[in-house]
């Protein structure tokens, strides 16, 4: 296993190198992928990592398994691998290789052109590439967007809207602390009882 972990990490720092690129046309924000067992039932470590010209990025979280569709992570031995996660504001075009379950390879994102139209016209403004980039890893998703919207809550722009999705701040987490008489909380006290393990 410890050798399998120096070839995963072998390969996704060579990938690094590799990772500017231009995919159908489109000039896309590019780099490498991992996925490692989670201790978490039902999900596996994702990781992202981007390293491009002084701009380094690293993103690492537990996703639920289901979201890699075709994916086969009991399948022993190698298997080359593509796939696909779609969300609102773009898709993650994946392809690479899963050993045992762990692996690694090059991922493309590529931006939908409505996604920063469609957030303007809910009020969420100033998303460029990196912003749409983050959006996309993190799951705003319109319809998370215009729940947020709805609550009607004093200082929400684009920024916070991704906190939220980044600790956990849902509609339903807002509803039930003002169920509790916890009303007209600021989007920063929201973000920050979610942070001290608030539920």
């Amino acid at each position: 296993m410890k050798q399998h972990r120096s070839i995963v990490l072998i390969l996704a720092i060579a990938g690094i190198v590799f990772g500017i690129a231009k995919t159908r046309g489109e000039e896309t924000q590019s780099g490498d992928w991992t996925i490692r067992r989670s201790d978490v039932q039902g999900k596996v470590e994702f990781s992202l990592m981007d390293s491009r010209g002084g701009h380094h990025f690293h993103y690492s979280s537990d996703w639920p398994a289901s979201e890699f569709s075709g994916l086969d992570f009991a399948k022993p031995g190698r298997q080359e691998v593509h796939f696909t996660i779609a969300r609102d504001a773009g898709k993650f075009d994946c392809e690479g290789f899963l050993h045992d379950g762990e692996g690694a390879g090059l991922f493309h994102f590529l931006p939908d052109a409505k996604y920063p139209q469609e957030m303007k016209s809910l009020g969420f403004e100033k998303i460029d590439g990196d912003k749409q980039f983050a959006m996309a890893i993190h799951d705003v998703s319109l319809k998370f967007a215009r729940e947020i919207k709805n609550e009607n809550l004093q200082g929400l722009d684009t920024d916070k809207l991704i906190a939220f999705r980044i600790h956990g701040v849902s509609p339903e987490f807002i509803t039930g602390l003002k169920s509790r008489g916890m009303k007209n909380l600021t989007v920063d006290q929201l973000v920050s009882l979610r942070i001290h393990g608030i539920d």
